[in-house]
């Protein structure tokens, strides 16, 4: 039975323009329009950093109308001025409700979610919180094939580590082992670190390793 598989990585910002910044000025190339979810109210940019993986810059769109529901990905604690951070990750899963079952409330409810032709399954905390701090990543499930990395253009840089640091990682990667977690990232837990939170390492096409 397959297993679950880091689907992308999401970098919040209090606008689109400054996260995309801070994403190419790191890694050194170029992201992509992408789109808006109209339920949430938000737009992102994508960089594709893997054969079926990606990088999403997403922040709370200008237009987007008040009274909209708690945002995913805890967009709505951003004020002007923040920076741009990698905020968490999100898995892919054939058999997201049971999944999702499995690894608890802390991963919120699944809801249905689309953006201009795609559309998709995820687990959403009702109060648009990260889980474990983002630590704990979301699941995600296509509604159709191919995936979306695989339509976007090749970038010079793949990602090769997933970080996660702070309190409840140790459970978070018990998790996911649980679940069957597979593929080429490698991921390193760290119950014990000062801080909470993510660091991607990216390496180049000359071989040349980039943190995020």
């Amino acid at each position: 039975m397959a297993g679950v598989e880091l689907d992308h990585l999401v970098v919040t910002a209090p606008d689109l323009a400054s996260g995309i910044d801070f994403v190419e000025r790191r890694l050194g190339c170029s992201m992509l329009p992408g789109g808006h979810h109209h339920r949430m109210g938000t737009h992102n940019a994508l960089l594709r950093v893997g054969p079926r993986a990606y990088l999403e810059v997403i922040s709370v769109a200008p237009d987007a109308p008040a009274g909209l529901r708690p945002r995913w990905f805890a967009l709505d604690d951003l004020r002007p001025g923040d920076a741009p951070r990698l905020a968490t990750w999100v898995v892919r899963t054939p058999r997201i409700a049971a999944d999702a079952a499995a690894l608890g409330p802390l991963v919120g409810p699944v809801e249905a979610m689309s953006r201009g032709a795609l559309s998709w399954q995820i687990t959403i905390p009702a109060d648009g919180s990260l889980p474990l701090g983002g630590v704990l990543p979301s699941l995600i499930q296509w509604d159709a094939a191919p995936h979306p990395a695989t339509r976007l253009p090749l970038s010079p840089v793949t990602l090769v580590r997933l970080t996660a640091r702070g309190a409840g990682a140790s459970d978070a990667l018990s998790r996911l082992q649980g679940l069957g977690f597979r593929g080429e990232v490698e991921l390193d837990f760290a119950e014990g670190a000062p801080e909470q939170g993510l660091q991607a390492v990216f390496r180049t096409a000359t071989g040349d390793e980039i943190v995020l």
